[in-house]
């Protein structure tokens, strides 16, 4: 998993409350578990005029042109801006793939649903609560401003505007950990790989017959 320590990025405004996991990445596109792809059919409904299917060539379809990722000046945008509630519905681990891949490290909203914000953690997307009076006055700011970013300190648990306002947010202190040194679930168990293995060869001298079959 990518490490998230600072970054700086544009922002892309999704001027939208209640965005379930099935608008992050709709339901045909959940049969692949390689964590990798689902970009190109990130907010799929709301991007394109037709429907999406998976491992379908998306250059060629036709645009909802007035749709925020579809606006020039949101192209390269790596931070997104959202209403409350963001990331509710079920619980599918696709929606922080998807944002990942197409290339977003941040999300900031006013709330997110408890299953999709742990999700952001273990796939190195970091997620902001900030206070609906905040994320009202950024989303003024992002649409009064051309290339419009902002910069996000993990460390520091700040998020500063081009104006230098700063806004702090909370980050349980063992998923700021795992964030800034890039350790999913599996990273953190293979930092006890040692431990593990003097445990699995003390269990062979001890119980020798466990691994009888083994070869």
């Amino acid at each position: 998993m990518r490490a998230f320590t600072q970054h700086q990025g544009i922002v892309a405004p999704l001027d939208l409350a209640n965005v379930d996991t099935d608008m992050i990445i709709p339901k045909q596109f959940l049969k692949s578990i390689k964590r990798t792809g689902f970009g190109k059919n990130l907010f799929d409904e709301l991007r394109y005029q037709d429907e999406g299917q998976p491992d379908q060539d998306c250059t060629g379809r036709p645009l909802r042109e007035d749709f925020v990722l579809n606006l020039p000046q949101f192209a390269n945008a790596s931070v997104l801006l959202a209403r409350r509630n963001f990331g509710c519905g079920s619980s599918r681990e696709h929606a922080p793939w998807a944002l990942d891949d197409y290339g977003f490290r941040v999300v900031i909203a006013p709330s997110f649903a408890d299953i999709f914000f742990n999700n952001c953690f273990k796939n190195g997307l970091l997620p902001i609560q900030l206070s609906e009076e905040q994320v009202e006055q950024l989303f003024q700011e992002v649409n009064q401003a051309s290339g419009y970013s902002l910069s996000i300190d993990l460390e520091e648990q700040v998020v500063v505007t081009p104006s230098g306002s700063r806004f702090s947010f909370d980050v349980d202190a063992f998923r700021k950990h795992c964030l800034l040194n890039g350790l999913d679930d599996i990273g953190l168990t293979l930092q006890d790989q040692d431990a593990i293995k003097s445990y699995e060869a003390e269990r062979q001298q001890s119980a020798p017959w466990l691994f009888a079959n083994k070869g």
